[in-house]
């Protein structure tokens, strides 16, 4: 396990406030740099050093250490598409076709049951599942957002959010102005926090009109900020627009003055080359939720296309009531095989390339890249110590395969986020989990009570 000890030095050497020595250090960066015996320097909330043992050991001084001797040491996981507060749902509606899915229980259960106490407790133990399997970043849409900005401040967590706009009213707006005029709100709450992002939302084109996609946008560019939406999750979805809009969706989303590199399009199942290649073009981002399109039925997205033309990629769980976990670990297991076996092919999707998409292309994917993804001086301190002392992880002969193929969420034993220890031996110390799965049963038996015997 990995302890927290005291040291000293000398005088003459930086005073930092945490070193982490012993471990092999992955530092995820352009070169994908590799420190055997490795050491991280952090100072507040920034990685100020990298190296081997002894060269930061002779150049900084910390006031705690973290032994990682047998362990490798990386950056958080970068969970680019979820829906947090959908915990409260879990395992409530599965083994169902999306729309069917969505329209006949989830909307409705939705417009029932979700208030701020579900959207705020439901997202706090999103966050103790997330900090659990490593992630320390993740993309969330729903409503009440306000309160997942909330649950994940308490939690700790780093985090890029949005308020789900709709043409119908949903639990958190009567309107669409009025779902808009939150989003400002949301805006102007958390510009400037640390860990807290916004992004602007509209739900989907087939949710939206286009005056909504217009106001959304209009929001986005006046505040610089990036934007997303559910795209084209499987081909009945692809048939439903075309027939809507008489044109191809991402030739719509061209003409609508969509595409730039603010862009991030989540699914992204039923895309063709020409749609890609349109997509690449113009700098756009996709996210890739292999686990949620399986279990919806909804198809194999065309990823080793979209990174041949270009595209910067990052990997999300979708929401826990669609896939039905936030665990990165299984996520980038089922990425690298699911590819092999479409493809028929068993070098597409290789481990480093997974590894990335969960990491440093995730926060790139996000905006994020200069500030996570990757532990380089001058960033921050996102960090996750893996205990590989396990039966399942030994030998070890290649690290990204390893984490890939064989890893999972309970080897993750030590989080850092944004400098500030949230997990020591994988204890969460920013969260009750017992209170927050006590809160989250309440709300589920309020929900079970009310559903058709």
């Amino acid at each position: 396990m990995v302890e927290c000890l005291q040291t000293t030095h000398g005088a003459a050497m930086r005073e930092v406030d945490t070193i982490i020595a012993g471990g092999t250090i992955l530092t995820l960066d352009e070169r994908d740099t590799r420190i055997e015996d490795g050491a991280l320097a952090i100072e507040s909330d920034r990685i100020v050093g990298t190296g081997t043992s002894e060269e930061i050991k002779n150049q900084f001084a910390g006031r705690s250490l973290i032994d990682a001797k047998n362990c490798l040491v990386m950056p958080g996981l970068v969970n680019c598409h979820t829906h947090a507060a959908m915990t409260c749902f879990r395992g409530i509606a599965d083994d169902r076709e999306l729309m069917t899915w969505l329209h006949d229980i989830i909307f409705p259960l939705e417009a029932k049951h979700v208030d701020p106490e579900l959207a705020y407790w439901g997202s706090l133990l999103a966050c103790a599942e997330m900090i659990k399997s490593g992630t320390t970043t993740f993309c969330d849409m729903y409503v009440f957002e306000d309160e997942t900005a909330r649950a994940a401040k308490r939690a700790g967590m780093r985090c890029l959010l949005g308020e789900g706009l709709l043409d119908f009213p949903s639990p958190n707006a009567a309107t669409p102005a009025d779902g808009l005029g939150y989003t400002r709100k949301l805006i102007e709450t958390w510009t400037g926090d640390p860990l807290v992002n916004i992004i602007v939302h509209p739900h989907s084109l087939y949710a939206c009109s286009p005056s909504v996609f217009a106001e959304a946008k209009k929001i986005a560019d006046e505040y610089n900020l990036p934007y997303a939406l559910h795209l084209l999750e499987n081909q009945a979805e692809r048939l439903q627009l075309e027939q809507k809009f008489s044109k191809g969706v991402v030739a719509f989303l061209k003409e609508s003055g969509y595409l730039t590199e603010s862009f991030l399009a989540y699914h992204c199942v039923a895309l063709d080359n020409e749609d890609i290649s349109v997509l690449a073009d113009h700098g756009c981002k996709a996210i890739h939720t292999p686990e949620s399109n399986m279990k919806l039925g909804s198809g194999v997205a065309p990823v080793p296309a979209m990174l041949e033309a270009g595209m910067t990629v990052g990997l999300g769980t979708d929401g826990p009531a669609s896939n039905n976990n936030l665990d990165m670990f299984r996520e980038m297991d089922m990425t690298a095989k699911l590819h092999k076996v479409a493809g028929l092919d068993p070098t597409v999707m290789d481990a480093r390339t997974v590894i990335r998409m969960a990491t440093c292309e995730g926060a790139n994917a996000l905006g994020l890249g200069s500030v996570t993804g990757s532990l380089e001086p001058g960033k921050k301190a996102d960090i996750i110590i893996l205990n590989m002392r396990r039966p399942h992880l030994t030998p070890l002969y290649h690290d990204y395969s390893q984490l890939v193929y064989a890893a999972g969420s309970a080897d993750v034993d030590t989080v850092i986020i944004n400098g500030k220890l949230v997990m020591r031996n994988r204890t969460l110390l920013t969260i009750n989990e017992k209170e927050v799965m006590a809160k989250v049963r309440e709300i589920a038996g309020q929900i079970i009570r009310s559903l058709p015997a």
